[in-house]
């Protein structure tokens, strides 16, 4: 879901960017954060990128701010909705049948039908289901699935029976879990009530330039790399994601991975191409894979991320599958910003999200 930071805009204009320079861009529909142009003949002001027809040039005045253009006798534009007064009332009413939901799944009740959550919020039935896609990024059904499968692997990893953790979920069917457990929970439930038991993790330590690099490998490839600064508090990271695999010092395999990983971060060029063991949900998976396909050097923002994916209003659910990523530098999080590309979250802290973006800004050049 987008956070409604995202839709105030920067009233800050470049002083490189002349009258000309924003009418050529307008023609580009080109999106520019914190520019606004009026429609005299229309008197309504609109976003950089606007789907509307442009008018002519005589009929375009340029603002900073949507507050500015207001000032002037400009109302917001319908369709591009400038001023994100429209969005955050969708936002809202996402979060409410959200919310609904979740309270549905977490008492164990029927989940609201489509039809339900759309009359309570006041849309159409298949309006409501757009506008649910676009802010959360997945439908009502798969959002209902993701809490129940989130309720399984938290019931599967307290070493419950299977058909206890399927009841308590509300799934429904333990043999629909054996058969689609994997792409629910990312692994199989047998794997998820172990909590990695009979896995073997081997866990190897170096030191770069952005502090202590820990790499765990498991036996179909890296499943962590953690950064920080701390042996003992890396460890215990890695542990609470597998809390019953046995965690054994490192082999060669392991040894070669964090020497590959500190080598490319003295120069990060390329893809840190290393065997992957990647453990999420469906919707995850389908993030750190684009996550993937970002170039070194390069940077794209949430809602761009959000609208590659083909969820153009599902910034906020890129935000968490960004957030839930336990392979930095392999799979490239960092390379995601704010939209006026500003560092945002970034688990391993924003001093290195910055280092590692200028090493790869300074390899790339």
């Amino acid at each position: 879901m987008r956070d409604t930071a995202e839709l105030i805009p920067d009233t800050t204009r470049p002083n490189t960017w002349d009258d000309e320079a924003l009418w050529q861009a307008l023609l580009r529909r080109e999106p520019l954060p914190g520019q606004f142009y009026g429609v005299t003949t229309q008197g309504v002001v609109c976003r950089f990128g606007c789907p509307a027809r442009p008018p002519l040039r005589r009929h375009a005045r340029f603002f900073s701010s949507v507050a500015e253009a207001g000032k002037s006798g400009f109302r917001p534009c319908l369709r591009c909705d400038p001023a994100g007064e429209r969005a955050a009332i969708h936002a809202a009413a996402v979060r409410g049948a959200c919310a609904a939901i979740e309270a549905a799944v977490e008492g164990g009740d029927p989940v609201p039908s489509l039809a339900a959550l759309a009359e309570r919020a006041g849309y159409a039935r298949h309006h409501f289901l757009r506008l649910f896609r676009e802010v959360a990024g997945v439908t009502p059904h798969a959002f209902a699935a993701a809490l129940r499968a989130r309720r399984l692997g938290e019931a599967l990893a307290s070493g419950g029976r299977v058909a206890d953790a399927v009841a308590e979920a509300g799934i429904g069917s333990e043999s629909r879990v054996y058969e689609d457990g994997a792409r629910m929970l990312g692994m199989t439930p047998g794997a998820a009530r172990r909590g990695g038991a009979g896995e073997v993790i081997r866990v190897a330590f170096g030191t770069g330039p952005l502090g202590l690099v820990m790499v765990g490998m498991a036996g179909r490839g890296v499943c962590a790399i953690e950064l920080g600064d701390d042996e003992a508090v890396l460890r215990a990271s890695l542990v609470a994601r597998f809390p019953r695999a046995r965690i054994e010092a490192a082999d060669e395999p392991a040894r070669a991975a964090v020497a590959r990983v500190l080598g490319w971060v003295e120069e990060p060029r390329g893809a840190l191409d290393l065997p992957l063991d990647l453990r999420g949900t469906a919707f995850q998976r389908r993030v750190w894979e684009a996550l993937q396909a970002i170039p070194p050097g390069t940077t794209t923002d949430y809602a761009a991320l959000a609208g590659d994916l083909g969820l153009p209003r599902g910034a906020r659910a890129v935000a968490r599958a960004c957030a839930g990523n336990g392979v930095a530098l392999a799979v490239p999080c960092h390379r995601v910003v704010g939209r006026d590309g500003s560092l945002r979250g970034y688990r391993w802290g924003l001093a290195r999200k910055a280092a590692l973006l200028a090493r790869e800004s300074d390899a790339a050049g």
